[in-house]
This record gives structure tokens, sequence and C-alpha cells, in this order.
């Protein structure tokens, strides 16, 4: 199967769809009682499943890797399990809208470490961003209480943030100009292999309405929203796609405060509002 091409209208409702499925990551490591470690083997084996099923032929068209980018995205896939880790941690220990809007710090944590690792000069609209993750951070947090769930699971949302960064970053030095299905496939590979010898003596205990959480978690947050990400930059501008994707945090949270009753503060409101208004400007300006 080939990634499908679409028309500008079904593209952008499915950039919308994309963004909203990504939102429920977090809603379904909430669903979900067993360990982090589980959920991410979950969602990485059922991803690689739904996206070698769907696009068998595409992955089986494409040029090997060489050893160097091999090297790479096995790299990148330790960073992304990394990531996923942290962000179903502070799910876990906290909630699914402190830990989105953590994780939603990672524009700040992008700005200052590309000027850094690639001595690119930071823009004052770019101090902006960081400037504004910052104090909405500062409105977000409860208290600096680690006793308190609320605080710990925002400290390893931004930690889920970080790794997202090094993430994004990762891939631009390194994997630039692979498919990226192929790129997707290769980096839940890695993690399958990774997790596998230490989950599966966790897995006997997973009840079996778990079992369809991971499922969902995997075939919808992963392989059917990356699918649908990739499909729609044929044609929508990457500006496009990048703001709209700036929305997961407002998915998730209403979710979250739907389906949980997480009512998050007026002060976290602002804060929250504060973070992706500035999650807006780091994509328009990246893009």
């Amino acid at each position: 199967m080939r990634v499908p091409r679409l028309t500008p209208r079904s593209a952008l409702i499915g950039l919308h769809v994309g963004a909203l499925m990504f939102g429920l990551s977090g809603i379904f490591g909430k669903l979900i009682l067993a360990a982090p470690l589980v959920i991410v083997f979950g969602r990485a084996l059922f991803g690689l499943a739904a996206l070698g099923g769907a696009f068998a032929g595409h992955l089986a068209a494409q040029p090997r890797p060489s050893l160097r980018q091999a090297a790479a995205l096995a790299g990148s896939g330790l960073l992304l399990c990394a990531h996923w880790l942290t962000f179903f941690l502070a799910v876990k220990v906290g909630n699914v809208a402190v830990a989105t809007l953590g994780f939603a710090s990672f524009p700040a944590f992008t700005v200052l470490l590309e000027g850094l690792l690639f001595r690119e000069r930071i823009r004052s609209a770019e101090y902006l961003v960081v400037g504004l993750v910052c104090l909405g951070l500062v409105l977000v947090t409860p208290n600096l209480d680690f006793s308190q769930g609320a605080t710990a699971g925002l400290f390893w949302g931004i930690a889920s943030g970080l790794l997202f960064a090094l993430l994004s970053l990762a891939n631009r030095a390194s994997v630039r100009g692979l498919d990226p299905i192929l790129s997707a496939f290769a980096q839940n590979l890695t993690i399958v292999l990774c997790l596998a010898p230490l989950a599966l003596f966790e897995l006997p205990a997973v009840r079996a309405l778990d079992w369809l959480w991971l499922v969902l978690l995997g075939v919808l947050c992963t392989g059917v929203a990356h699918s649908l990400f990739v499909a729609s930059l044929q044609l929508i501008k990457a500006r496009t796609a990048a703001v709209i994707f700036a929305l997961e945090p407002v998915y998730g949270i209403a979710f979250a405060a739907v389906l949980f009753g997480e009512q998050p503060s007026l002060r976290m409101l602002a804060g929250g509002a504060l973070i992706i208004f500035a999650t807006f400007l780091s994509a328009r300006s990246a893009a």
C-alpha cells in the first residue's frame, strides 16, 4: 500500500484527526492500569503491526538504510522510548493535564538546544517563546513539593518534552532524507526489541481490558496518527500542519476534563494558555 494521496480538504481533516489521535495518548495512558514500561512496549508493538500491515508494499520498496542511517534510527528509537516512558510516568504520578502541558514545553527546549548544538542564532521571537513557556510552567506548577503527584507529574512531563526536543534534533541531524514511514517503523521496532526482555515478564498480569486500550493506543495514536500526518503533508504546508498539531494539548486536556473530571484551576488554565500560545508561535516560526 502506498502513502495515500488526499484532496486538500480531506488532508486538512486528516491533520486534525491525527492531532486528536496524538492527544488521546494521555487518555489511554490513564485508562491502562499497567506500568509505563508495558504501555510503551504495547504501543510500539501494535504501532509496528499497524504500520507494517498498512504499508507493507511501501516499506518493501524503500532502499535499505546505510549502516550509519540504521545506527541513527536505532538511537532515535531509544530517544522515542525514553520520551514515551517519561510521558506515561507523568500521567501515572500526576494527571493527563499536567503531563500534557509539561510535554508542551518542548518548543522552548528545541529553541535552546538548536542554538547550542547547531550554533544557530536565536531570534528575538524565539526568546519570546522560551519566556512564555517558562512563565506558563510557573503558573501550571501547583507547588514545589515533590510528594504531591501533580508537581512530580509536571516535572516528568517536562522531562518528556526535553527528550522529544532531543529526538527532533536527532532526526534533523541524522535521519533527514529517509522515508518517514520507514523511520517510524524502525523506531518502533527498536523500542520493541529493547523492552521485550523486560516487558515479557509483566505481560501475563495485564488485564484483558488493558489489552484493548493498548491495541487502540498503538493503532490509533501511532499507526493511524503518523500515517495521516505523513499523507497530509503531500498537500498541506508544513506551517499549517505544525500549527494544527500544536492543538494536541488542547485535545488531551479537553478529553481528560470530560472523562476523568480533571478540571484545571484558573491559574493552570492561564499557564496552559501561555504554553499553547508559545507552541503556536514556535510552530509558525519553525515552519
